[in-house]
C-alpha cells in the first residue's frame, strides 16, 4: 500500500496543540476505502439492472397477455354479435359458436305472467274472517292457504304466502277503493298459470292476468316460448324479446365482433410496442451522457431486442394472402415499432374475417402468428429457463456476492480504524507532550555551569 498524505495542523509539533485523531484516521480510511467504494458502485449499478430487466419481464408478461387474447379460440377473435334493426321489440347475444348469418324475426305477443287480486279492503291491517283457498300454479299441486288469527289481515296474508315460497309473490296494493291483496306469479308462460279454487275466505278473488306463452316466428318458423328469453332456436344465439309487434319483421344480423377484434390486436400492438421501445432506449445513444443505455452491452437484452423484431415478421403461406402483419394493416416501422393501419384492417376485417383469424390461430397444418408467438413469450418468461428470469437470478447472486464483499471489507476497516486510532492517539498524546518536554531540557541546559575558557 502507498504512503497516504496526511494533512495536519501547522505548529502541530511545537505548539502542544496536537492532532485530530478522528480527521487524521479518516483522511487514511477513505483513501483505503476505494475497493469498497468501486464494489458499492458495481452494487449501484447491478440494482438499476435488477429494476431495468423486470421491467422487461413485466413488459413480456403483458405481451403475453394481449396475445393469449388472440389466441385464445373462445377469446375476442371467435367472439360473434348480434344485431337487430328494431331493439325496441328484441335485442339478442350471441356466443363463439354462433353461425354468422341474417334472420328474420316476427314477435307476435310476449310470456306473461299470471295474477289475481281481492276486493277492496278497508286498510291492508282490516281484520279479515277466518277460512282457506286453494292456490294453484301451472300444473303443480294446489297448496292450501289457511287464513286465521295468526294472519288474518291483507298484510299478514301477504307475508303467510311469501314465505311459502310458492312461486307467487303477494303484496298489498292500495287504491281509492281501499287495500287489495295481489297474487302474481313470479315466473312467465302456460305453466305458471295461476288457479284459485276453493275459497272460503269471503276475499272474492279476480283473475286479472291469464299467463301465455311467447309467440313469435323465426325466418318464418313458428315458436312458443314460456319466457321472453328465447335461447335454442338459432344456435349459440340468445333472443331477449322487449315487444310485441306482430306485423313488424326484425332483421337480425349475426356475426364476427369486429369491434373486439380491432381492439384485440390493438392491444397487442400496444403492448409489442411498449416492450420494444424500451428495449431499444438501451441502445440508443444519448448525447447528454455521452453513451447508449446501462445495459447497451448485455447480450441477454440483445438478444431479447433480437427475438422480438424477429417474432413480427413472422408469415404463414398462402391464406388468400393474410400472411403476416403487414397483410392485415399492422406494419412495422423502422424503429422497430408497429403500427395500424386502420383502414387496412377494417377492409380486412369486413371481407377476410375467417383469413385473419387463421392466421393469428392456425388451420392446415399451420402455427398461427398468435400460437407461435404464444409459445415463444411463455418461454422467455419460464420462471427458472426464461432468459431475463436468468439474467435476473444470475444478477441477485452477483449482488449478494459482492454485498458480501462489503460487509468483509468494513469489517477489515473497522479493525483498522481500531488499530489507526490506537497508533496515533499515542502521536497525539507525543505531541502534546512535546512543549513540556522542550521546556525541561531547556531549563536542565540553562542549569548547567558556565564553562569559562582559559587562555
Amino acid at each position: 500500500m502507498g504512503s497516504v498524505p496526511v494533512n495536519l495542523s501547522p505548529g502541530a509539533a511545537t505548539s502542544g496543540s496536537g492532532i485530530d485523531v478522528t480527521s487524521v484516521v479518516n483522511q487514511i480510511l477513505a483513501s483505503e476505502s476505494a475497493p469498497e467504494n468501486q464494489l458499492k458502485q458495481n452494487l449501484t449499478d447491478l440494482a438499476s439492472a435488477q429494476v431495468t430487466l423486470s421491467g422487461f419481464n413485466s413488459g413480456l408478461f403483458g405481451l403475453l397477455t394481449s396475445v393469449n387474447a388472440l389466441s385464445d379460440i373462445g377469446g375476442a377473435l371467435t367472439a360473434r354479435t348480434a344485431v337487430s334493426s328494431r331493439t325496441d321489440l328484441l335485442s339478442a347475444t350471441a356466443d363463439s359458436s354462433a353461425a354468422a348469418g341474417r334472420h328474420t324475426i316476427v314477435v307476435a305477443n310476449l310470456a306473461t305472467g299470471s295474477s289475481y287480486a281481492t276486493g277492496p279492503q278497508t286498510a291492508s291491517t282490516t281484520p279479515l274472517a277466518t277460512g282457506s283457498f286453494n292456490l294453484q300454479l301451472g300444473s303443480a299441486t294446489a297448496v292450501l292457504i289457511t287464513v286465521d288469527n295468526t294472519n288474518n289481515t291483507l298484510s299478514g296474508l301477504a307475508s303467510s304466502i311469501n314465505a311459502q315460497n310458492l312461486g307467487v309473490t303477494a303484496s298489498v296494493v292500495t287504491d281509492a277503493s281501499g287495500a287489495r291483496l295481489s297474487l302474481l306469479s313470479n315466473g312467465t308462460g302456460l305453466t305458471n298459470d295461476l288457479k284459485i279454487t276453493n275459497d272460503t275466505t269471503g276475499l272474492t278473488f279476480t283473475k286479472t292476468a291469464t299467463a301465455a306463452n311467447a309467440s313469435l316466428t323465426v325466418d318464418g318458423l313458428g315458436i312458443n316460448s314460456a319466457t321472453n328469453t328465447v335461447s335454442g332456436v338459432l344456435g349459440g344465439v340468445t333472443l331477449n324479446l322487449a315487444g310485441a309487434s306482430p306485423g313488424t319483421p326484425i332483421s337480425l344480423s349475426v356475426g364476427p365482433d369486429t369491434s373486439r377484434a380491432t381492439q384485440a390486436i390493438q392491444d397487442f400492438v400496444n403492448a409489442y410496442n411498449s416492450l420494444i421501445t424500451q428495449v431499444n432506449q438501451q441502445f440508443a445513444y444519448d448525447p447528454t451522457l455521452g453513451s447508449a443505455g446501462a445495459l447497451s452491452g448485455n447480450g441477454d437484452v440483445r438478444a431479447l431486442q433480437t427475438q422480438l423484431l424477429g417474432e413480427s415478421t413472422y408469415s404463414i403461406s398462402g391464406n388468400n394472402g393474410i400472411t403476416g402483419l403487414a397483410s392485415i394493416g399492422v406494419n412495422l416501422g423502422n424503429d422497430g415499432t408497429l403500427s395500424v393501419d386502420n383502414a387496412k384492417l377494417s377492409d380486412t376485417l369486413a371481407n377476410h374475417y375467417q383469413d385473419l383469424q387463421t392466421f393469428f390461430q392456425a388451420a392446415s397444418g399451420q402455427t398461427g402468428f398468435a400460437q407461435k408467438l404464444g409459445v415463444d413469450l411463455r418461454n422467455l418468461t419460464d420462471s427458472t429457463r426464461g432468459l431475463l428470469n436468468v439474467a435476473l437470478t444470475q444478477n441477485r447472486n452477483d449482488r449478494s456476492a459482492i454485498q458480501s464483499s462489503i460487509n468483509v471489507f468494513e469489517d477489515r476497516l473497522a479493525v483498522r480504524r481500531q488499530q489507526l486510532t490506537i497508533q496515533y492517539s499515542q502521536v497525539d498524546a507525543t505531541l502534546r507532550n512535546f512543549p513540556l518536554l522542550q521546556a525541561q531540557i531547556t531549563g536542565e541546559l540553562a542549569s548547567l555551569p558556565t564553562v569559562t575558557s582559559v587562555k
